[in-house]
C-alpha cells in the first residue's frame, strides 16, 4: 500500500473474459520478440512509474496470481498486492471500489485496466503527474479522444465507493469533464483494450503506431 497521502495505481483483473471465450488475462502475448500472458504485459508500464500496484482479482485467484507473478519475476512480483474482490461479479465498480477503498489514505488514485498490454508508460505518467500537479480529475486523449487511465483525486473518494454497476467511474468523468486535465499522448494503445480474440490479433499494429 501507498503511504498516506501519495497517489495509489490499481489496476483491475476481476472480469470474466466472457467475449474472449477463455481466460484472456494468460492468454499468451507476443510483443517485440518477447512472450508473456497478456495480463503481464499490461501490468509492465505500471510497475515502470509506480514501486507498488494493487491488482483487484476475482475470487480463488491463487492460479492466476502465480502465473503472472512468475512471468513478472520475484523483483517485479514483489511490488504487487493482489486484492481479492468478492462481488467482482456484480460489476467493474465493484472491483473499482475495491481497490479505492484498500488504498483510501491515497491523494488520489490512476485507474487501469488489465487488458491492456499496448498502453504507452506515457500515459500512466502523465496522469500520475497531472494529478501530483493539483488536477482533480485526468486523463490521457488522442485524437481528440480520452482512453486510459483515469486519475482521480481523493475529493472523489465517496463518490467512487458509492458506485455501483458496470460503468466504473466514466459518469464522474462525464459529469465533471470541465474539470478533466487531458494529456495528450500520440498512441492510439490508450484505447486498446483485448475483449476479443480478433483485438489481440491487431495488437501488433496497435504497439507499433505513435
Amino acid at each position: 500500500m501507498p503511504e498516506k497521502g501519495e497517489i495509489a495505481a490499481i489496476v483491475l483483473a476481476a472480469g470474466t473474459s466472457k467475449r474472449f471465450g477463455s481466460d484472456k488475462l494468460l492468454h499468451p502475448v507476443t510483443l517485440e520478440g518477447i512472450t508473456l500472458p497478456l495480463a503481464a504485459f499490461s501490468l509492465l508500464p505500471w510497475l515502470e512509474t509506480f514501486g507498488q500496484l494493487t491488482v483487484v482479482v476475482r475470487h480463488e485467484p491463487d492460479k492466476f496470481c502465480s502465473q503472472i507473478n512468475d512471468a513478472l519475476g520475484r523483483q517485479r512480483a514483489a511490488t504487487l498486492h493482489w486484492l481479492v474482490c468478492e462481488n467482482a461479479d456484480t460489476g467493474m465498480a465493484a472491483s473499482l471500489a475495491c481497490g479505492v477503498r484498500a488504498n483510501r489514505d491515497a491523494s488520489g488514485w490512476l485507474i487501469g485496466l488489465a487488458d491492456m498490454p499496448a498502453l504507452p508508460a506515457a500515459a500512466i505518467v502523465g496522469v500520475r503527474n497531472t494529478l501530483f500537479g493539483g488536477a482533480k480529475i485526468a486523463a490521457p486523449f488522442c485524437a481528440g479522444k480520452r482512453g486510459h487511465p483515469v486519475g482521480l483525486a481523493s475529493v472523489y473518494l465517496e463518490e467512487l465507493l458509492a458506485l455501483n454497476g458496470d460503468e466504473g467511474a466514466r459518469k464522474l468523468l462525464e459529469r465533471d469533464k470541465a474539470d478533466l486535465k487531458k494529456i495528450q499522448i500520440n498512441n492510439i494503445g490508450i484505447f486498446a483494450d483485448v475483449d476479443t480474440p480478433v483485438d489481440l490479433k491487431n495488437l501488433n499494429s496497435i504497439s507499433n503506431w505513435g
